[in-house]
């Protein structure tokens, strides 16, 4: 694609991310110089008010994906889009968010659990099981190349330079940082970001006034002139909206299970107070709402670029976004909102690299090789450096990974990543909910349904058994559903089984 900044642009961008990573710098060594062991780095060591957790989770639940990747997906695809990503998902999600977080962090705090996988085997009393999880978020490394080629794309096109140097900028910075700020600077830096996001998030949806000068109906009408289906609910010739099931019933199922991740239900133990547990959420869903309905510039940027492409090159699924911002916007407003897509993808990368971090440490590194490790004592120290290894080496995998999506996606790396994440989250949705509505569920259940889950989930999707499935590019939404479903059932049957052979003997 070629680039369209401007040198005004360029110079102005260049001087505001500096700015930018500076201030962030600032946060990082502030909450840095407070955290004394892995803990005050999982969950932090300060009181944060629910205010600012609120707006931690809005950021945090908001990434590249929702800001610059699923807007895209909206532009190819039309009005069928939003509806999946714009509508039926946010309110699966919230539903999901007000139900679940209470019941975790009843728990996380009963149980003193610093992360997703530790909560799992102090719930279900089993090491193994915690062990099994720590291996299972690797999958979130999917998330991680998302942001990471999200970013690039925004920094490559508003810097007018060369993507894989961004994305080795990115990694660098991203990551060194995040080996010494923790939970402590996340929250802080969160809270800025999702207010700059906010803005953003307003100026971004501004932009499309002009395209309702004759109403609603005159906005159907430019829309209806794309092209057959792109102003319809349903878009049969997209890989992703094709139906109601894909649409509707898909999407509710991975709204209300995707809040399983480390970084969204675990937002709740930064809390000190049950009483802030409220206003958290509702703080944190009313700043969503309106970061959920971004992903509508998606059809403004296909206004503005009908055939998607720029003096004869087509522009990528991934840089559609970018492209616009730095196409439509006067200089300085359009530097303001590449900041606020910065912000987004920030918030969240920071998010997974802290929570992924220190569930590696606490419950992979330090079971199996704790004892030769801290066998000398000083176990704060070296769990900290043991932690800021786990960041490295997570650095480069996601270096790696990123560098081959950003060369050569398959249609999208939000396939890729919501391939890797929706295995995560289904996996852990049926020993969330069991472990939080169900009393006396078995081990042998809850991990035999997360076997189940990881199984059905990738046979769907490599082993194309569905009539959905059997397009070069497959929409993982159909394998996450069947995977959570079939888990569900496998779940409910082992666990009122075992209660019944049990009220026999």
């Amino acid at each position: 694609m070629q680039n369209v900044a401007s040198t005004e642009q360029v110079t102005a961008t260049w001087i505001v991310v500096i700015i930018y990573m500076a201030a962030i710098l600032f946060f990082v060594i502030r909450g840095s110089l407070k955290i004394k062991n892995i803990t005050d780095y999982a969950v932090g060591s300060v009181h944060f008010s629910p205010f600012a957790v609120g707006l931690a989770l809005a950021a945090s639940m908001t990434s590249a994906a929702t800001f610059i990747i699923n807007p895209g997906f909206i532009a190819l695809y039309g009005l069928s889009g939003v509806l999946s990503f714009g509508i039926v998902m946010p309110l699966a999600i919230f539903v999901s968010l007000i139900l679940l977080t209470k019941g975790f962090r009843k728990y996380g705090t009963n149980v003193s659990a610093l992360t997703m996988a530790q909560w799992m085997g102090k719930v279900y009393d089993s090491k193994a099981y915690a062990l099994f999880f720590a291996f299972v978020s690797l999958l979130l490394v999917t998330f991680i190349v998302l942001i990471c080629v999200g970013l690039s794309q925004v920094l490559a096109g508003a810097l007018g330079a060369d993507p894989v140097t961004v994305l080795a900028c990115v990694v660098i910075f991203v990551f060194g940082y995040m080996m010494f700020g923790g939970a402590n600077s996340m929250v802080y830096t969160n809270s800025i970001q999702a207010v700059l996001m906010f803005v953003v998030a307003i100026v971004l949806l501004a932009s499309g006034v002009e395209y309702f000068g004759e109403g609603v109906n005159g906005f159907l009408r430019h829309l209806e002139s794309i092209g057959p289906h792109f102003a319809e609910w349903t878009n049969p010739d997209s890989l992703l909206f094709r139906d109601y099931f894909e649409i509707i019933f898909c999407q509710i199922v991975i709204g209300i299970a995707i809040v399983c991740q480390p970084h969204i239900i675990t937002k709740s133990l930064l809390l000190k107070n049950d009483k802030d547990v409220n206003r958290y959420l509702i703080t944190g869903i009313l700043v969503l709402i309106v970061f959920f309905q971004v992903v509508i510039v998606g059809l403004f940027a296909r206004l503005y670029f009908p055939e998607l492409s720029i003096n004869g090159s087509t522009i990528p699924m991934d840089g559609i976004v970018s492209a616009y911002v730095v196409s439509r916007f006067p200089t300085y407003v359009g530097v303001l909102v590449i900041l606020g897509l910065i912000s987004a993808g920030l918030s969240t990368l920071e998010g997974l690299i802290q929570s992924l971090s220190s569930s590696l440490t606490a419950d992979l590194i330090n079971p199996l090789f704790g004892k030769y490790i801290y066998a000398n004592g000083q176990r704060d120290k070296r769990e900290i450096a043991v932690n800021k290894g786990m960041i490295i080496l997570l650095a480069l995998l996601s270096f790696g990974l990123s560098y081959e999506q950003l060369l050569r996606p398959n249609l999208s790396v939000g396939i890729f990543a919501q391939n890797g994440v929706y295995a995560y989250f289904s996996t852990a949705f049926v020993p969330v909910i069991f472990g939080m509505f169900l009393k006396q569920v078995r081990l042998k259940t809850v991990f035999v349904a997360s076997i189940t889950a990881l199984l059905v989930h990738f046979s769907v999707y490599y082993g194309r058994f569905l009539p959905y499935m059997q397009e070069t590019v497959n929409n993982p939404a159909i394998a996450s559903t069947w995977a959570i479903l079939s888990s569900i059932v496998v779940g409910l049957i082992m666990h009122y089984s075992i209660k019944n052979k049990e009220a026999h003997v």
